[in-house]
């Protein structure tokens, strides 16, 4: 069979943190071979040598064989397109400076040709960019494609990479950042960096951090309010004034005195400068070029110090680098034109364009040639060997000038003025530049003066200097945001299972709240920020996350991770002190690919994965799969159980606390069950259940075990015992602690609970709490029976079995079911999952389970209305609600025909189609 360009790209996530496939953000692709499933590469004549003349880095990948040249030698072994694109992105990415060399290649299970391919990344936009390139290359290399020219499209991804890459000076300070373990945020396309986390984050913008003074930086660009502070100061500075005419700047330049230079008040790089004006013509030529890159229409009229030019770069008020600028040139050989000397010097790898490089390209425009005319030169002109040929006259580096590094040399006395010049501007990051014959010697003796004061200086000329040592000066910068010793990060507790996670993530920030800590929590009810809800929506994903984190008030995170948002996008930081497994139950399976009980525990040990060392994995140890994620755990396991003193659980604890390990579990008594703490050989006693309002007097075992776990991941994370203690006697379930969670509500002397249940296993912990409810209830009805009514529905990307194991597990607790929807049908028609969660009522129903009637109402509000209907004083109606708003809102209306003196089953508001309550906005 002839092999074909078949390879494509079938879909793309990208993954902001850890997530199933690595410990860091990264790329996942799934990509379809076709027919080339049939065609490793040693059956393809000639790919790898045309694949190495394309991406000679390749030969430097030590693939699985961990030796340089080892993806060389699977090559030519054989290995599968997929495995080739992995690598293609990876040598694409290390082309334009990111050097990334985590990748693998895994195919999908089940599905021949289709492989997922996952490397990880700097820039995002960037690693897709390589992805899609890395195809094409080698569909490609089997089938020369006409439209694709290799040389031009390498050129165009290494532009647009360029253009979204950080500048040499951010990227020195995230770098540096990088090695102290500070975590950083990108918070645009540009150079607007957050490091650190919540209340101890700061932001930087190049060289710009957020404890730079605004009213500095307005200092710094009028050069004459500048050179007046300074004057005042004492410091050396040139004579000058400010004008506005032509006019102005001739009568300036002779009451100064020439040669003079003219230059914008406002500007910057070096734009617009115009030096050694000699007499009252060069002044007359050079205003109009100063007064266009002048803001404000100004221009300056200032003394030409003659020197050389050095940049002074002070941090924090100390001096970090001093730099000597040589403005562009170029140095004749005797045989080369000026023009080929310049494209000579160009060729420097080097040199690009801007900033995007260590050095800028040198630029031959209108004001070079008339400086090359003034030395007697022209582009054509020879220059004899040895001789410097200037092409500016300043020597920023944005302008192609070179560096040369002086730090070491800068005489006492002229360090001691350019760190008071920076005080005096009132910057933390300055560039003072000074015009002086010589450096090493003071500038007041030879004549030396600051020409200028420059908020955000840029870093490349001293960590990059063309001649000399690099100066690491990001530490400085980082050092000042961040003291020796300062905290970075927050502390970040993440809470996932199957059920049971909005609850405990509640309760672990109430008790961090009594603390006095401003908790920052996610959930599948929105986003919460020190008690205030700040948006509504299921938060329980990545960028919720993230979110909290960038939130300057936040002291402590509790995030609710769900399934979904670790598949799509991964965790969304790269790591969590505390990591809370509660349980992994048979939901959500059949997609994304997670089709087992025991995938599905993969996914959710993400979490257990993303804690350090010095962490702690809070653990289900009566939860067989749960406890297997000890395994993967890098930190300390903190076990919780239910089990009975005695049981092989239990047995398993003591061990563990035998060896200094921690754990919670409960302890029987004649007066109840007591929650106690375990650590190494002591026992601590914390609460009673029965005595905590979330578990209704012991009775809501499934809050007892969320309990015991938001009290595991508390100690685990340094609460005190007491606090702990505290905080779990004051979190209730009421609504307004935990909205739509087990809330407990009096209509008209029908006990109501409103719970958020939606699947089997939660139905099972939530009927095992009805049971126990239902056997206190006495009905106040002529029948004397209480009855039980529940309210029930699951969400439509359900598999079909689950459906119907939701209506069985149901139909075993209530006398009534009624069966409604989501008003996301999740790409189901109307009453098709209704219909399916009723066929398993049905089903118990016929196998003689407690419920004797079913019906479907689609409609939240009216099942709502008609379970109220249908209730008499004393009965129990379980609600599982959607949109816990409107339904909350559904039953204070029929508490206020209540008291209005209507009656329950008479007056109250009847089922309307078309009703929509004020407070429907959805979770």
């Amino acid at each position: 069979m002839t092999p074909s360009p078949d390879l494509k790209i079938v879909e793309t996530r990208v993954y902001r943190g850890a997530n199933i496939w690595s410990y860091e953000k990264a790329i996942h692709l799934v990509v379809d071979l076709g027919s080339l499933e049939e065609h490793p590469t040693d059956k393809l004549p000639g790919f790898t040598d045309n694949l190495l003349q394309m991406l000679p880095g390749l030969r430097e990948h030590s693939c699985s064989r961990g030796r340089r040249g080892g993806f060389v030698e699977r090559l030519n072994e054989g290995t599968w397109l997929g495995h080739v694109a992995e690598h293609c992105a990876l040598a694409l990415q290390q082309v334009v400076g990111h050097d990334i060399r985590r990748g693998k290649t895994r195919q999908v299970k089940g599905e021949k040709g289709r492989y997922n391919v996952v490397f990880g990344y700097v820039d995002e936009n960037v690693a897709l960019a390589a992805a899609h390139l890395a195809v094409r290359l080698v569909n490609h290399l089997v089938q020369a494609d006409p439209a694709l020219d290799w040389d031009e499209e390498l050129e165009s991804f290494i532009k647009r990479a360029e253009r979204t890459a950080f500048g040499p000076s951010t990227q020195a300070i995230v770098d540096e950042a990088v090695s102290r373990d500070i975590p950083w945020i990108r918070l645009n396309q540009h150079s607007l960096v957050q490091l650190g986390q919540g209340v101890h984050a700061k932001r930087i913008r190049a060289t710009m951090t957020s404890a730079t003074s605004a009213i500095a930086v307005d200092v710094a660009s009028d050069k004459d309010l500048t050179t007046r502070l300074l004057g005042a100061a004492g410091l050396p500075v040139p004579k000058q004034e400010s004008v506005r005419t032509v006019d102005q700047a001739v009568s300036a330049a002779k009451r100064i005195g020439f040669p003079v230079v003219v230059k914008p008040l406002d500007g910057n790089h070096g734009r617009g400068v115009c030096l050694d004006l000699r007499d009252e013509e060069d002044v007359r030529e050079a205003f109009p070029i100063a007064e266009d890159q002048s803001r404000r229409g100004t221009v300056i009229v200032e003394s030409f110090v003659t020197g050389k030019d050095y940049r002074c770069l002070i941090i924090d008020g100390r001096l970090a680098a001093v730099a000597e600028r040589v403005p562009a040139h170029v140095v004749g050989d005797g045989t080369s034109t000026v023009q080929q000397l310049v494209d000579l010097t160009n060729a420097d790898p080097r040199r690009g364009v801007g900033h995007e490089k260590v050095l800028t390209r040198i630029k031959v425009d209108k004001a070079a040639i008339e400086l090359l005319e003034s030395q007697g030169h022209t582009l054509d002109s020879v220059p004899a060997a040895g001789e410097m040929v200037k092409l500016t006259l300043t020597g920023n580096m944005s302008t192609g000038g070179i560096s040369i590094d002086r730090t070491f040399e800068a005489h006492p006395e002229n360090v001691e003025i350019a760190e008071e010049a920076a005080r005096m501007v009132g910057l933390d990051i300055a560039g003072i530049d000074f015009i002086c014959p010589d450096i090493t010697e003071p500038v007041r003796e030879t004549g030396g003066a600051i020409c200028e004061v420059n908020a955000a200086p840029g870093f490349r000329m001293h960590t990059h200097p063309t001649i000399g040592d690099p100066q690491f000066i990001a530490k400085p910068v980082v050092d000042m945001l961040f003291p020796p010793g300062a905290t970075s990060r927050i502390p970040i507790v993440a809470v996932t299972g199957t059920n049971g996670k909005t609850t405990t993530s509640r309760m672990i920030s109430h008790i961090f709240k009594g603390l006095g800590r401003k908790v920052g929590m996610t959930s599948t009810d929105g986003v919460v920020i020190d008690e205030r809800l700040l948006i509504r929506a299921d938060a329980s994903g990545p960028r919720s996350a993230r979110m909290v984190l960038q939130n300057p008030r936040v002291d402590f995170a509790v995030f609710e991770v769900a399934r979904g948002g670790i598949l799509r996008e991964g965790l969304g930081y790269e790591r969590n002190d505390v990591a809370v497994v509660l349980n992994v139950q048979p939901d959500h399976l059949g997609l994304r690919g997670i089709d087992t009980i025991e995938q599905l525990a993969d996914v959710k040990a993400v979490v257990v994965e993303a804690v350090p060392r010095d962490g702690h994995a809070v653990l289900n140890a009566d939860d067989p799969l749960v406890r297997e994620m000890r395994r993967k755990c890098s930190g300390q396991v903190v076990w919780f159980s239910m089990a009975e003193p005695g049981s092989e659980v239990r047995d398993m604890i003591d061990g563990h606390c035998r060896r200094g390990g921690k754990a919670l579990v409960l302890n029987a008594s004649d007066r109840g069950e007591m929650i106690v703490v375990k650590h190494g050989p002591r026992e601590m006693q914390l609460a009673w259940t029965h005595l905590l309002p979330a578990t209704f007097g012991g009775r809501a075992r499934m809050n007892v075990q969320n309990t015991l776990a938001a009290a595991a991941a508390a100690f685990a994370a340094g609460a005190p015992l007491h606090d702990i203690r505290q905080g779990l006697r004051t979190f209730s379930t009421n609504y307004y602690l935990s909205p739509g969670r087990l809330n407990e509500v009096e209509v008209n002397g029908i006990h109501v609970i409103v719970d958020y249940c939606h699947n089997a296993p939660g139905m099972r912990a939530l009927g095992d709490f009805v049971d126990r409810v239902g056997e206190t209830l006495t009905s106040v009805h002529e029948l004397g029976k209480a009855q039980r009514i529940g309210v029930i529905a699951t969400a439509g990307d359900r598999r079909d079995e689950d459906m119907r194991e939701l209506g069985e597990v149901a139909a075993e607790h209530f006398d009534v079911v009624v069966v409604r929807e989501d008003a996301n049908l999740r790409r189901r028609a109307a009453g098709e999952t209704a219909g399916l969660v009723a066929d398993g009522v049905r089903a118990a129903m016929a196998r003689g389970a407690r419920c004797r009637q079913v019906e479907i109402i689609l409609d939240e509000i009216d099942a709502v209305r008609h379970a109220m209907a249908r209730a008499n004083p004393g009965d129990l109606v379980v609600l599982c609600v959607d949109t816990h708003p409107a339904v909350m809102t559904e039953l204070e209306s029929w508490s206020s025909w209540a008291q209005a003196g209507a009656g329950a089953s008479d007056d109250a508001p009847a089922a309307d189609p078309d009703y929509t309550p004020a407070a429907a906005d959805g979770s």
